[in-house]
């Protein structure tokens, strides 16, 4: 059924984009390093979007003995395919691991590129892949057009369910967590300590909640800052060379988030006058401020006002 649908969009697509010119366009993948046998491939500091095929997030590639590790595959299988590559190349060994960090697409919709059984993700998003891959997939065929041919929905075939894992001698500490999602992954390199935060962490932009539970994100935030670890490599944004600063960055934003949109609630303020409020000027300098709080009114402000503002003719307890 979701190939059905895709393929018809992919036909729609194709007439829209018709003379563009974009279907000879490829992705532009510069790994950095920023550890020890670590490389970063930075996203694009912009929402999804047809110019920048989807490669928005940051992704990781580790060196082991026993291969290369991938922490995120990116958008599509062109863009996974081409991941897949440039690390084997970087390394000199093969890809034998994939972990996909949680359900977002520009994160995880490049499985199709790998064989499912190196695949790994939490059990929370494999079960939101089967339940919600389908839209997903849809949007980004939407939006990306000719970007996304050829990608199909895949589902990773291992369930983490571990706190470690090695390869080779080289470990990773899995950890186990939510609130962006309903399941997030985030990883320490025990060689480094450098910490790859997913979409907990976000730095020097704003951050996105579609999925998120903010009270459960902040207990994740809580987690990460304990964890022993040196660096942070967040989901979007530079690296945090001192590993804490975009953990506090992010708490920092949605602290300020969920009240500001509670006052707006209280305020009487519909939710195009919620995207307009002050933003406070310690966010100045964080990419994308504006557009992700008006998508988060989107996106929270329906249970707020159903929570501050109930109905009147209904029981109170």
């Amino acid at each position: 059924m979701w190939l059905s649908r895709r393929a018809m969009m992919m036909g729609a697509a194709a007439t829209f984009t018709a003379g563009v010119g974009r279907a000879g366009h490829d992705y532009a993948i510069n790994p950095v390093a920023v550890a020890d046998g670590i490389w970063m491939v930075r996203g694009a500091d912009e929402p999804i979007a047809f110019d920048n095929g989807g490669a928005i997030a940051n992704i990781a590639i580790i060196a082991t003995p026993a291969g290369a590790v991938l922490c995120d595959c990116g958008p599509s299988i062109r863009y996974a395919a081409k991941l897949k590559s440039v690390a084997e190349q970087l390394t000199g060994k093969p890809v034998i691991r994939v972990y996909v960090t949680h359900i977002h697409p520009d994160h995880g919709m490049g499985i199709a590129a790998f064989d499912p059984a190196i695949v790994a993700a939490l059990p929370g998003t494999i079960t939101a892949m089967r339940r919600d891959g389908g839209g997903y997939s849809d949007s980004m065929y939407r939006i990306l057009g000719d970007w996304m041919r050829g990608t199909d929905i895949a589902v990773p075939g291992l369930a983490i369910t571990t706190a470690h894992e090695e390869f080779g001698g080289r470990g990773l500490r899995l950890l186990s967590l939510s609130g962006h999602s309903d399941a997030d992954l985030a990883l320490v390199d025990e060689t480094t300590g450098l910490m790859i935060g997913g979409d907990l962490v976000f730095h020097d932009r704003a951050p996105s909640t579609p999925n998120a539970d903010l009270a459960l994100w902040r207990a994740s935030l809580d987690r990460l800052k304990s964890e022993k670890h040196g660096g942070m490599l967040p989901g979007h944004g530079p690296l945090d060379p001192e590993g804490v600063t975009a953990i506090d960055q992010t708490r920092d934003w949605i602290d300020w988030l969920e009240p500001a949109l509670s006052a707006a609630v209280q305020s009487g303020l519909d939710m195009v006058e919620a995207g307009m409020i002050a933003i406070p000027d310690r966010f100045a300098s964080l990419k994308l401020a504006r557009y992700e709080l008006q998508r988060s009114v989107s996106h929270l402000y329906p249970a707020l006002e159903g929570r501050l503002l109930p109905r009147v003719d209904l029981p109170s307890n």
